[in-house]
């Protein structure tokens, strides 16, 4: 079976799956790599290939231009009011940011063709929050609902250009829209703002990207569990990171969404214990394993504290646990 063969099974929910995609979807860690480096990984590796990884390659999908003013720190607004948004607005949404995403995808496509792949677009809780930066945004909810509506059809009609280009060169098996929109004891925002500000711009997006079979997938940190109902009846079909420490229980949600897909799970501050601890965790979420439809994997980048040697042993783990995915193979 090759790799493309793999997550299209996988999707799929085949019975001919011989295990579940061995992957990274989030790339290693700045701060890993350094630590690695330090240890011996030679510089400019295939770290997919060094780690004996499924190939999958991910396409960001950029909307501001290189020109377009950055905030003076983390999370700072770079506007206030729709005065702003016209201001910074000839920046965003541009034939430049288009015509590079199609180069890009092309180019790929041509010398890849048998690659796995997917892509991400700025979600419409994470999107209008660079622009507003992170206290403007929650204010802005109240305080500029007319233009944060502006700002997500602005979105949702230059994601449907994208679309059109993503479509043109090749067939992603998944996708996700980025939202970091749950924190550590659930949603940042209300149902009621849910439905009326993200709610119909996933509805007119959603089947697009399903008909073209790529599944649709949310990223949020946090405890999501709360947040799932909402995100289905949007047409999404997975969640990933699924980060334990903000407890979420990949099992529990599995037990209360059979259909749903799940990246993650895996509780990335056991890995740097060894491997007694890794085993252990790989045995709490093995039910969820057996279930199908879970990729297993490190709830977000792998933390620097973790050596090469315990990182290779996870990935030995890891190929170990995968051959389980959706049969009892004991």
């Amino acid at each position: 079976m090759t790799n493309y063969e793999r997550f299209q099974a996988f999707f799929a929910r085949s019975k001919d799956l011989d295990r579940a995609p061995v992957i990274e979807w989030a790339t290693w860690w700045d701060l890993t790599l350094k630590a690695w480096h330090k240890e011996g990984l030679p510089e400019g590796v295939d770290l997919f290939a060094y780690w004996g990884l499924d190939d999958l390659k991910q396409f960001w999908l950029p909307i501001k231009s290189a020109q377009c003013p950055t905030p003076a720190s983390h999370g700072a607004a770079i506007m206030e009011t729709e005065e702003d948004y016209e201001r910074i607005r000839p920046f965003l949404y541009g034939e430049e940011q288009l015509a590079s995403i199609e180069a890009n995808i092309k180019a790929f496509a041509q010398a890849h063709p048998d690659c796995p792949t997917w892509f991400s677009m700025d979600g419409f809780f994470w999107f209008p929050r660079t622009l507003f930066g992170i206290e403007g945004h929650l204010y802005a909810f109240y305080d500029e609902p007319e233009l944060m509506l502006r700002i997500n059809r602005d979105l949702c009609e230059y994601h449907k250009r994208c679309l059109e280009i993503i479509y043109r060169y090749i067939r992603p098996c998944f996708m996700t829209f980025a939202e970091d929109m749950s924190y550590n004891h659930g949603p940042m925002i209300s149902r009621e703002q849910y439905n009326k500000f993200m709610l119909p711009f996933y509805l007119e997006l959603t089947p697009t990207i399903r008909a073209h079979g790529t599944r649709v997938f949310i990223d949020t940190d946090g405890f999501v569990e709360p947040l799932i109902p909402w995100f289905l009846e949007g047409g999404i079909e997975g969640i990933l990171p699924l980060e334990r420490m903000a407890g979420v229980d990949v099992n529990r949600i599995r037990e209360k969404y059979p259909d749903l897909f799940m990246i993650g799970g895996y509780d990335k501050t056991v890995m740097h214990k060894g491997e007694a601890a890794m085993r252990a965790e790989f045995e709490r979420i093995l039910p969820a394993i057996r279930s199908g439809g879970y990729i297993p994997g490190v709830d977000h980048q792998t933390p620097p504290d973790v050596t090469m040697e315990n990182y290779a042993i996870f990935v030995r783990l890891l190929k170990e646990y995968t051959r389980y995915s959706g049969v009892d193979r004991k």
